[in-house]
């Protein structure tokens, strides 16, 4: 897709359709969607493609059940069986046999520590200490303390530019592993976070930066995910116990709890499953005229 079909995405996210923060996923239904799934997802963004949105798949879970894209679902929650890039990913979806609802919980593939208290040099800030973890796609962790600001209370622009710093730092400093795919060994992000790692039932509140300095509007369900095995990993939080993560940018909140400890490849992985909500915006037409010279989009940076 990204070598024959990008000027699809950049007609989507861009504007005059998009904007700096859009998110979409293309859906595939069909022998695509193969290995039992029942709709296969390709997720989009501003700067090209993610492995993982958590977000995404609850909304793509309700969209299912109340488009009958599954067949015969089931009350009182039906299992939304997804596709994504990183792997196989089943949403289960409240369902009163007319219409989906809230809260989607997810659980997606192994989440797993890919390295802890990581010393990185990043220009501007100096020397920070990171942790990385895998929950479809990789994530730096630290505390916005650690660049001088607050994640609650800094200027969201000074918040984006220290994390993609951080971004760039990493990419440059640390080399990446999948166990299954070399394909997705890279760092999506970066997750600026209020410190409060340590098991509590208050919410810890996170801003996650991604792609090309885009902003999450959530929580980032991907990032909860790689967050929760963080925490299993360190010994702060145990199988079953829930917390909850709150975003910065729209004080929305998720859930997460380790459910199942397994392996991934040479990894000490465990199953998270997130909760949240999602919603509908509406439905759209969008048209591309032949001879319009930005037909593809623009981006303003």
């Amino acid at each position: 897709v990204a070598a024959t079909q990008d000027h699809v995405r950049r007609a989507l996210m861009h504007e005059p359709r998009g904007h700096a923060g859009m998110y979409g996923a293309v859906v595939v239904r069909g022998g695509a969607a193969a290995e039992g799934a029942h709709l296969a997802a390709l997720f989009l963004h501003c700067a090209g493609y993610s492995a993982m949105c958590g977000h995404a798949v609850m909304a793509l879970g309700r969209f299912a059940l109340d488009y009958g894209l599954v067949p015969a679902p089931t009350r009182p929650e039906t299992a939304v069986r997804l596709r994504c890039p990183c792997g196989p990913v089943t949403a289960f979806v409240p369902w009163d046999g007319h219409r989906s609802g809230n809260p989607v919980r997810f659980h997606s593939v192994p989440a797993f520590a890919a390295a802890t208290d990581l010393a990185i040099d990043v220009p501007g800030h100096g020397k920070v200490v990171v942790d990385i973890g895998y929950g479809g796609t990789f994530y730096a962790f630290l505390s916005a303390e650690q660049l001088g600001l607050d994640v609650c209370s800094s200027k969201t622009r000074d918040l984006v530019s220290a994390a993609s710093a951080v971004t760039e730092a990493v990419k440059k400093q640390f080399k990446l592993h999948h166990p299954e795919s070399e394909d997705l060994a890279f760092l999506y992000g970066t997750i600026l976070t209020d410190g409060k790692d340590a098991f509590s039932e208050e919410p810890t509140t996170n801003i996650c930066v991604f792609a090309d300095e885009q902003v999450d509007r959530s929580p980032t369900g991907s990032g909860v995910t790689a967050r929760i095995a963080l925490q299993y990993h360190k010994g702060l939080i145990q199988l079953g116990l829930t917390r909850t993560f709150r975003s910065s940018t729209t004080g929305s909140l998720f859930s997460g709890k380790a459910v199942k400890a397994t392996m991934f490849g040479n990894y000490n992985a465990v199953i998270v499953e997130v909760s949240g909500e999602a919603f509908y915006t509406g439905t759209a037409t969008f048209t591309v005229e032949e001879e319009d010279p930005l037909k593809h989009g623009f981006f303003f940076k």
